[in-house]
């Protein structure tokens, strides 16, 4: 089983509706699920050009996910960890709402409790941009959390959504630690001792994530794996990295598949393209770790993290 902590895909499932299309997940699910994916959080990412409404845009992009949802026999949209064990056990796709950028609630804490209602579980403080709520990584700023953003942390603990630390910038990562002790999650980020990117965690970050008993998801978007020769081998030696550094119980999958955007086609880590290269990756990772352990990474640390918060 594999839980994927980080998918663009309601993007996709957004443009393929706009265009007619019906059963979008239904008709892709070996494409993007194939047999190993069994729970996945689906992001609801602001493109740039709409976050002046982006609001509404969010709440499009979240109607036309439940429609296809509802269209289809093989995925639900679960709440909590029972939820998602009892859909597995169904055999179907357990599918966790996520928020990449806090964009869509503006500066309304009203608006993260109704997109909990509607089945939010995970938000992204940030995007790479200035929000709100913080700062992300590539902001000219370094600008921590806002008075708006410690509500949203705050409001989010109280709620039950996870708070997920990729995307915001070092300065709001601290700050958030600051004004939470919850479990905290970097949903596809990578080690920055291995390349060099603002996107990826220091030593630092990654030990503190791990001391809150969070779990820090390995990202397969190529400039975040090696700026060089990005391979499926040197996204597996980010695993072994942070799995030494902190401990296999704190690294988890966060794959950040974008092949299928149109914004971002062609991206990706030679040897782990799309979902299809799973096996070759679950192959790596059995050379390197017990099974034990693989389960956990493959699963079981975010489903801990999961179960504790939502």
């Amino acid at each position: 089983m594999i839980f994927d902590a980080h998918s663009d895909l309601p993007t996709f499932v957004y443009d393929e509706k706009k265009s007619g299309a019906t059963r979008v997940l239904e008709r892709n699910y070996y494409r993007f699920f194939g047999d190993k994916i069994t729970s996945r959080v689906m992001a609801i990412w602001t493109r740039p050009e709409r976050r002046k409404d982006a609001t509404a845009y969010g709440l499009e992009v979240l109607n036309t996910l439940l429609k296809d949802i509802d269209e289809s026999d093989s995925f639900e949209l679960v709440r909590n960890v029972e939820e998602m064990q009892k859909t597995i056990r169904e055999g179907r796709v357990a599918l966790w709402l996520g928020l990449e950028g806090g964009e869509p609630i503006g500066e309304s804490i009203e608006l993260l409790e109704v997109f909990y209602r509607l089945g939010l579980r995970v938000l992204t403080l940030t995007w790479s941009l200035r929000n709100a709520i913080g700062d992300g990584v590539f902001e000219r700023t370094n600008g921590g959390l806002t008075r708006f953003g410690v509500e949203v942390v705050g409001k989010a603990e109280e709620l039950g959504i996870v708070v997920d630390l990729s995307h915001i910038n070092e300065a709001g990562f601290w700050d958030t630690l600051d004004v939470t002790s919850f479990p905290v999650i970097a949903s596809h980020s990578n080690a920055r001792a291995l390349c060099d990117s603002p996107r990826n965690l220091t030593d630092e970050q990654l030990k503190a994530i791990a001391e809150r008993d969070g779990v820090v998801g390995a990202v397969a978007i190529p400039s975040f794996v090696d700026r060089e020769k990005p391979t499926i081998e040197k996204y597996v030696e980010h695993i072994e990295y942070m799995a030494d550094l902190i401990g296999y119980e704190h690294v988890g999958l966060g794959f950040d598949f974008v092949y299928y955007l149109r914004e971002w086609g062609g991206k990706s880590v030679e040897g782990f393209e799309n979902e299809s290269k799973i096996p070759e990756l679950l192959n790596l990772l059995h050379e390197r770790f017990s099974k034990k352990e693989v389960e956990g990474i493959t699963f079981k640390n975010f489903e801990r993290v999961f179960e504790r918060i939502t």
